[in-house]
């Protein structure tokens, strides 16, 4: 079985993303890019998480064909495609459903710095995507349009439908998508309570500038 760690991957990160509730039954998809086969392995269309198993994941190319697996791949596989085509730093993408990213989206708002944990997504804004038919070659196309127009952007949200988050590992992706779930909440529930106030762009570039030397470094100091 080709992909093996990728697979087993997804099948985890699968269910962190249906038992943490950014999914909910068998929406929402996961995707892993290997340059060096030029392969993605990506989730099965339809399968509940819990019941999928790393046989089950499937191995495509950038062209759409199957490499390997017995499953349908997940309709979405060409938003994936779009997405590792158009951004050659990219490893992982996560799509959810997650309600409070959702709510926005459905409400064509674009995401904004209410809270510095978005700032994984490397914008001040995140974009929206205009809404087009699931799995369809036109969202596809129309991923493609905005992630051309905010190159350095690693999230979207998809109007009335979700998000999608990109990074260089899916631990990296996944933990993007909780932050604009988080992020997505507070400016929700700011507009509900009142007016959001939101960081200035300086405030953000600073932010974005002090996470650079967050978290652990790997000479552990």
């Amino acid at each position: 079985m080709i992909m093996e760690q990728q697979r087993t991957q997804i099948v985890k990160f699968g269910r962190k993303m249906s038992a943490s509730g950014l999914c909910v039954g068998t929406s929402g998809n996961i995707s892993v890019f290997d340059p060096r086969t030029g392969y993605l392995c990506i989730s099965p269309s339809g399968l509940g998480y819990f019941e999928t198993e790393p046989e089950d994941i499937v191995v495509m190319d950038l062209a759409g064909n199957v490499i390997e697996g017995e499953r349908k791949p997940s309709s979405e596989h060409g938003l994936h495609t779009i997405v590792y085509l158009n951004r050659p730093d990219a490893r992982a993408v996560v799509h959810t459903h997650s309600p409070f990213a959702t709510t926005l989206a459905s409400m064509h708002e674009t995401l904004k710095p209410a809270h510095y944990a978005m700032m994984g997504a490397a914008v001040y804004e995140i974009p929206l995507v205009e809404y087009e038919t699931f799995g369809s070659a036109e969202l596809a196309s129309a991923v493609e349009m905005a992630l051309r127009a905010t190159p350095a952007t690693r999230a979207l949200l998809l109007a009335n439908h979700g998000d999608v988050c990109l990074h260089e590992s899916l631990s990296k992706a996944f933990a993007l998508a909780e932050n604009i779930e988080f992020t997505s909440r507070v400016q929700w529930q700011c507009a509900c309570a009142g007016r959001p106030v939101y960081l200035t762009r300086d405030q953000f570039a600073r932010a974005l500038e002090r996470s650079r030397t967050y978290g652990q470094v790997p000479n552990g100091r």
